[in-house]
């Protein structure tokens, strides 16, 4: 199988960062299903089932050279769970979260728009490595963005909205977490780091 490198300036200016691929020029058997590492932060809406990202809209895509990780923040599948009594007294219909990928390398990010329907296709790579390939496309088209990170993977701020009339999420939202609930009303600009970068 053939490879290539290509080496991209590290933000620090000095280093060069050498991204070597290989895996994402074959057709791998894949999974839109995910179980976090943390699936207690989900288990209340969502039981011990995988996440199905077969289908879901991506909100924002934060990268973090520190690890380096990213983090997607996306509408989840409607949960098969009751939500709780004060999502539903405020109209809540949509369940929001944040995914934190581990330990990135061979990261490829191409042009696209927030608010997008899109597909995760998630494969092992090693299981001795404990790592897998990510590939997130829009619909039937090719990936705007592809990496390879551990497989144990993150979820956090998890909310609840009321989409508006154009499936905006910029209402109020209902945080799970009593800590989130304290600081945040409405999800944060992806410019904070700190929202975004620690669950």
């Amino acid at each position: 199988m053939p490879e290539f490198q290509r080496e991209l300036p590290h933000p620090n200016g000095n280093d060069l960062i050498v991204y070597q691929e290989h895996w994402f020029g074959h057709t791998p058997a894949m999974t839109a299903g995910l179980s976090p590492r943390n699936s207690e932060v989900l288990a209340p809406l969502y039981g011990s089932a995988p996440l199905d990202l077969s289908s879901v809209r991506l909100r924002s895509v934060h990268l973090d050279w520190h690890g380096p990780t990213v983090t997607l923040r996306l509408d989840l599948p409607a949960p098969p769970l009751p939500l709780p009594e004060d999502w539903t007294a405020g109209g809540v219909d949509t369940v929001q979260g944040q995914l934190q990928f581990l330990a990135v390398e061979d990261l490829e990010l191409d042009a696209w728009e927030p608010g997008l329907l899109v597909s995760f296709g998630l494969e092992a790579l090693s299981e001795s490595l404990h790592r897998m390939s990510v590939a997130v496309s829009p619909g039937e088209k090719s990936a705007f963005l592809r990496f390879s990170a551990s497989a144990d993977v993150l979820v956090g701020h998890v909310s609840g909205f009321r989409a508006g009339p154009d499936g905006s999420d910029s209402g109020p939202h209902h945080f799970r977490s009593r800590l989130d609930a304290r600081l945040h009303t409405t999800v944060p600009d992806p410019s904070e780091k700190t929202f975004y970068e620690k669950l």
